[in-house]
């Protein structure tokens, strides 16, 4: 658990496990537009970070993702509606943006 939650902070805790899982799904998203489009996506990198706080409309927990794309040698003008695309095809992107129905089953 984090230490800000009371934890002691030591070894990986989820978020930094959603954000390597959601880095590695929308690197994926990016390249396949790139090829769509005939460029190189050889270069391209994703960092993601999640932060874990607190939702100020209910009081309850959310988590907050922060993606970082680097794209080397691309005009900013001509990847940023291919980086829209590429939003809109990650599927991990797409259920942060709008939920994920969600079903607890409790097994005995």
């Amino acid at each position: 658990m984090p230490a800000e939650l009371g934890g002691d902070g030591l070894g990986t805790n989820p978020e930094q496990l959603v954000a390597a899982g959601f880095a590695a799904c929308f690197h994926g998203a990016p390249i396949l537009v790139a090829r769509q489009e005939e460029l190189d996506p050889a270069p391209i990198s994703v960092e993601a970070t999640v932060a874990f706080g607190r939702d100020p409309g209910d009081g309850g927990y959310l988590l907050h993702i922060d993606l970082v794309i680097r794209w080397p040698r691309i005009d900013p003008e001509i990847a940023a509606p291919l980086l829209e695309k590429a939003d809109s095809r990650c599927p991990d992107a797409r259920m942060a943006s709008q939920g994920t129905p969600t079903t607890i089953t409790l097994a005995s």
